[in-house]
C-alpha cells in the first residue's frame, strides 16, 4: 500500500487537532491558533488548508463521521446475523471511551452551528442520511431473515438513531439519572423489543 502523502498526514493531523479542540472548547471558542498549537505547527500552516475557520470547523465535521464510519467497519464485516450486527452497532456508540466522548462532543457542536448554518444543516442532513441507511438496512436484513418484528424499518432506524442521540446528551451532560451503564440497559430493551420471540419447540 502507498504511503500517503505528507500534505495527506499533516490535513489528517490538523482535522484530528480540530475535533479535539472543538470537543474541548466549542465552536464559538475555537482558535486557529489552539489547533496549530496542539498539531505542533504555524497557524499559516493551518489556513494553507483551511482558509477559514468555518473551512476548517466544517471539514473537522465531516472527518469526524468518516472516522466514526471506519471505526465500526470492523462490525458491519464481522457479523453476518442482524441482531448481533445491530447490538455491537448500538454498543460502540456508547459514549464509554474517551475516542467516542469526544466524537460525541463533535456531533453535538455540529448540532448547534447547524441550527444556524444551512451549509452545516445539509452537511448534518447527508452524514445522518448514511447512518440512518446503514441501521435501515441492518434491520430490513434481520426482518426479512424473521428475526426481527414487522414495521417500517425506516421508522424503526429513526426510533433507534433518536434514542441512541438523546440519551448520549444526557450521559455528556453527566445526568444522574443516565450513566453509559443505563444507557446500555435502555438500548438492549429497546432492541430486545425489536426481537421476534422464537416460539418454544417441543
Amino acid at each position: 500500500m502507498a504511503r500517503p502523502s505528507v500534505e495527506a498526514e499533516r490535513k489528517a493531523q490538523i482535522l484530528g487537532a480540530a475535533c479535539a479542540v472543538l470537543a474541548d472548547v466549542g465552536f464559538t471558542a475555537l482558535r486557529i491558533s489552539d489547533v496549530a498549537k496542539r498539531v505542533g505547527t504555524s497557524t499559516g500552516t493551518v489556513h494553507y488548508y483551511f482558509p477559514t475557520k468555518r473551512d476548517l470547523t466544517t471539514a473537522a465535521f465531516e472527518w469526524n463521521f468518516e472516522r466514526s464510519l471506519e471505526r465500526r467497519q470492523h462490525i458491519l464485516e464481522l457479523h453476518d446475523d442482524p441482531r448481533t450486527e445491530l447490538r455491537a452497532f448500538v454498543d460502540s456508540y456508547l459514549p464509554g471511551d474517551e475516542v467516542t466522548v469526544q466524537a460525541w462532543h463533535v456531533w453535538a457542536e455540529l448540532w448547534v452551528e447547524a441550527l444556524h448554518d444551512d451549509d452545516l444543516a445539509a452537511l448534518n442532513e447527508r452524514v445522518y442520511g448514511a447512518w440512518r441507511k446503514i441501521v435501515c438496512r441492518i434491520i430490513e436484513e434481520g426482518q426479512a431473515a424473521g428475526h426481527f418484528r414487522a414495521g417500517d424499518a425506516l421508522n424503526l432506524a429513526n426510533g433507534l438513531i433518536g434514542l441512541i442521540d438523546g440519551l448520549s446528551l444526557q450521559v455528556l451532560l453527566g445526568s444522574k439519572e443516565m450513566d453509559v451503564e443505563r444507557m446500555r440497559v435502555v438500548c438492549d430493551e429497546w432492541l430486545a423489543a425489536l426481537d421476534v420471540v422464537e416460539p418454544i419447540r417441543s
